[in-house]
């Protein structure tokens, strides 16, 4: 993730003076509240496993037999407004002044949207996933594992988790958090955007701290995933590459040691530096990707991506609609609705990035950009990651499928074992994911502190660090509670309440927008211009025809008058 939000400066909206960004202090209540909150989630998890583990299976049960169908609506929703608004006149909104252009060029955006879409996720399910879905085909998808059909649907699934759904999902937060900020010059804090159904006093007040508190708790437990399946592929890769024994003792130390370089990342100020390392990052996940291309079965990839993304967008309405009501309730809650829940986590995170490099742009742009462009980078990373590894294991060149039984942190390695320079190649992934690990709790350290400290755009390099260290110690606890199972299961459960805050913000945003004047006039004002139109034009014949022509004309214009004025009475005899 970039950390050009280290350097943000939010421009006021249309009718705001321009003022320098103020360094607000912390709101130590939500701060006390907060932390109080992870520390004794912490602490139980620590202290009290087999009960931790024993009520959140049962809550995550609960959740998922009463509540699937509001994550996959809701997903849907996100998908529906990104388009809708994106065609409609609203998309001809600016974020900013009307006279504001583009803050970044369109190369220098698409590719920061493009370290936002990679992350450890795509390092940790890129070949885990399709493998996974290979092995064992979704639920009702009729398919034969071990099969084409069954790695063109691995493939299918794969997208449908990593495209358009979750940066839809991203992309109505970065909207609302862009035009609430660059549009209306408001606070840099996800309460900002909910002024149209709060108002000015409550959004400050109480109501607005407990959906900034929400956002917090919800960035904590998704970060906290990520930073957790991080640990997972570490410790597996070292295991690979040195013999090292895999256990929780090094996930640990590999989340203690990954946590401090982020520390000293922080008090150090050494913003320039960890932006650095999130342009490498992206030059060596291409340049990983590029070589996996070139070595591995590069015809079978070139042939691979028209063919599952056409059947992807073939299958999207199935795909989307898919609750536990005619499929296993269990296999739901261990993908999609867990994807669903992780990108509404991580919403307030990503939303924020993307909202601060967008100034400028018209919604249109914002959202098509959003939804397209790191749609397209994850596609083509599935078809080559993944693919090849599919084709490896159907080809009889290497038994991929046999990996699946050591989790998916394990099946990159195994690609990159059956490629030259296997040991090189496996480093470079491992670099790949701790440089992500740090920048990852960085950025979202710092949005968190943010929404802590009434939008501050420079929150105080303590509360920082203090939220970095609480994510680092969610994940840990995670870890040694149950692994990747539990971390599943806190991201699902923290996500319940915070899909409602993402709704409501929606209304919201739809509510404000309404009333841009940047929008130009509704459908009803231009039909009724329309009318005027033709009411001028009826009016000009009138003076040129005969009496006979004349008084058919009037008729007809005092039929059109009469029905545009209900107050008329009716139509005149």
């Amino acid at each position: 993730m970039s950390t050009d939000a280290h350097e943000s400066t939010s421009p006021p909206g249309p009718d705001v003076p321009s003022v320098p960004p103020r360094d607000e202090p912390p709101d130590m209540t939500l701060v006390a509240i907060g932390a109080a909150a992870v520390l004794a989630v912490v602490a139980w998890a620590a202290l009290g496993k087999h009960s931790f583990d024993r009520v959140t299976r049962a809550a995550l049960n609960w959740v998922l037999s009463n509540f699937a169908w509001l994550f996959v609506i809701a997903a849907d929703v996100f998908l529906v407004l990104c388009v809708a608004i994106a065609f409609s006149r609203f998309g001809r909104i600016r974020l900013g002044r009307d006279e504001d252009q583009p803050e970044f060029g369109n190369l220098a955006w698409i590719a920061m949207m493009f370290s936002a879409g990679m992350g450890i996720g795509l390092m940790f399910y890129g070949v885990g996933e399709p493998l996974q879905h290979f092995v064992s085909p979704p639920p009702g998808s009729g398919v034969t594992a071990n099969s084409p059909g069954a790695a063109r649907t691995a493939l299918e699934y794969s997208f449908f988790h990593w495209t358009l759904h979750p940066w839809a999902i991203y992309g109505m937060s970065g909207l609302a958090l862009a035009y609430a900020g660059f549009r209306k010059g408001r606070g840099n804090r996800l309460s900002s955007a909910f002024v149209p159904l709060l108002g000015e006093r409550r959004a400050a007040g109480w109501p607005g701290r407990v959906i900034d508190l929400l956002a917090v708790f919800a960035t904590v437990f998704g970060t906290a995933t990520s930073l957790g399946l991080g640990a997972l592929q570490v410790s597996k890769g070292l295991n690979i590459t040195t013999g090292v024994k895999d256990s929780t003792s090094l996930e640990l130390i590999i989340i203690g040691s990954l946590s401090a370089a982020f520390v000293l990342s922080a008090f150090s100020g050494l913003h320039k530096g960890v932006k650095w390392l999130s342009t490498l990052n992206i030059g060596l996940a291409a340049a990983l990707m590029l070589f996996v291309f070139v070595l591995g079965p590069t015809v079978f990839v070139l042939n691979t991506i028209p063919a599952a993304a056409g059947g992807y967008l073939q299958d999207l309405m199935t795909l989307a609609t898919r609750t536990g009501a005619f499929t296993d309730s269990s296999w739901l809650g261990a993908w999609t609705i867990f994807y669903w829940a992780w990108w509404l986590s991580w919403a307030p995170f990503v939303g924020t990035f993307i909202a601060r490099i967008s100034h400028g742009r018209t919604i249109r742009e914002f959202l098509i950009g959003v939804l397209l462009v790191p749609s397209g980078a994850t596609v083509v990373w599935f078809c080559v990651m993944g693919g090849s590894a599919l084709r490896l294991d159907m080809s009889g060149t290497a038994d991929m499928a046999g990996t699946v039984g050591d989790g998916a942190e394990a099946s990159l390695f195994a690609l990159l074992d059956t490629l030259p320079l296997e040991t090189l190649t496996s480093w470079i992934a491992m670099a790949l994911v701790m440089t992500y690990f740090i920048t990852s709790a960085d950025s979202a350290s710092l949005v968190m502190g943010s929404l802590s400290s009434r939008g501050a755009l420079h929150p105080r390099t303590w509360l920082v660090v203090t939220w970095g260290v609480l994510m680092a110690a969610v994940a840990a606890v995670l870890l040694v509670a149950g692994g990747l199972q539990s971390l599943q299961s806190a991201t699902i459960l923290v996500a319940l309440p915070f899909v409602v805050v993402m709704l409501a913000l929606c209304w919201s945003l739809l509510r404000e927008l309404r009333t841009d004047p940047g929008a130009g006039p509704a459908r009803h004002q231009a039909m009724h211009g329309l009318r005027d139109a033709l009411r001028t034009m009826v009016g000009d014949a009138l003076t040129e025809q005969g009496p006979i022509r004349h008084a058919r004309l009037r008729r007809v214009a005092e039929s059109a008058r009469d029905r545009d004025d209900p107050g008329s009475g009716g139509p005149r005899a």
